[in-house]
């Protein structure tokens, strides 16, 4: 990872948004790590004047050219989703492609990524409401709707906006570890990753839940992970019919019950495989909630895609810089 060299993407109309949380993560110095942080630099994806989201205009210090050395590509919401790229900017993808860079994409970047031909047979994501248009468009990529982000080994992408963030923490913890991902969170202020998908951000009508009841009891369930939640137990503490806590967990998470709280628990166990003193994988099952290892294991690489032993070799604490 020495001097490893992250490039953002910068043309007419950028998002502006999603442009700062590239330069956010990458460009700051963060001398409390210990490690060496990567160089970060900006490139314009066109000639001319580059106005961004609020009335401001950028003045990329490099042109394409830069893309021959960068180590990760970061693009960023591409302006208009039935806009083609310029070719330009399309050959030094590929060619960075083939030379062995890593290119992310955030919201409607993936169309420069898939125009430019480097996703073919690929899995990728975008903002749902591009994820049709995306997957008509290109009937050889295979496009979920309902991922934050997916990772397909030098190919990275993201769902809308926010979603980008927890692409780069993962690009993060994918290269530092993950206690340095959760330093990097902290100092962002924003959870080192999310579980769930997208589908509970698509709009949708708003739960009838005007004592808070769902929000109360989801946070308890948060609680008390290792308690036996069934869908009767969780109905009748929330004062609910199960027909009505179904419903009103699918309107609010785009899940049903236990999916979320097989997810929470997914998630708990992730914080203790990251945990600087290493648990017995045992007990981790059993903090989370599990009850087995047998169930810890077939849940977190259902979820993570991962064993909890791999994840744990990977993120946990004691392997970091």
């Amino acid at each position: 990872m020495h001097n490893h060299l992250v490039v953002a993407l910068a043309y007419d109309r950028l998002c502006t948004f999603e442009f700062g949380c590239v330069t956010e993560l990458f460009a700051l110095e963060r001398p409390e790590l210990g490690i060496d942080w990567y160089r970060f630099a900006v490139c314009a994806g066109e000639a001319g004047p580059i106005r961004a989201a609020g009335g401001i205009t950028i003045a990329a210090p490099y042109t394409l050219e830069l893309l021959e050395q960068a180590d990760t590509i970061v693009v960023p919401g591409w302006r208009d989703a039935d806009e083609v790229p310029p070719e330009p900017l399309l050959e030094k993808i590929r060619a960075a492609y083939e030379r062995g860079a890593r290119l992310c994409s955030i919201c409607s970047g993936v169309f420069v990524l898939a125009a430019a031909g480097v996703l073919d047979g690929k899995t990728v994501t975008t903002h749902w409401r591009y994820a049709e248009k995306l997957q008509q468009r290109y009937p050889q990529l295979s496009v979920r709707p309902d991922a934050l982000y997916v990772d397909a080994g030098r190919i990275i992408t993201s769902a809308g906006s926010a979603a980008g963030l927890d692409m780069l923490l993962h690009l993060v913890r994918r290269d530092h570890g993950g206690a340095v991902a959760n330093r990097v969170a902290q100092r962002l202020v924003v959870p080192p990753h999310r579980e769930g998908g997208q589908a509970q951000f698509v709009p949708r009508p708003m739960p009838q839940d005007d004592s808070g009841r769902l929000a109360k009891l989801m946070d308890w369930v948060r609680g008390h992970p290792a308690a036996p939640h069934t869908l009767r137990s969780l109905a009748e503490r929330a004062a609910m019919s199960p027909r009505t806590l179904q419903r009103q967990f699918r309107d609010a998470t785009g899940m049903a019950p236990y999916e979320w709280v097989v997810r929470e628990r997914v998630a708990i166990a992730r914080e203790l495989l990251e945990a600087p003193t290493p648990l017995p994988m045992a007990r981790v099952a059993e903090l989370a909630g599990f009850g087995s290892e047998e169930s810890l294991r077939r849940h977190f690489r259902r979820i993570a895609l991962t064993s909890p032993g791999a994840y744990r070799r990977k993120f946990g604490t004691q392997d970091a810089a």
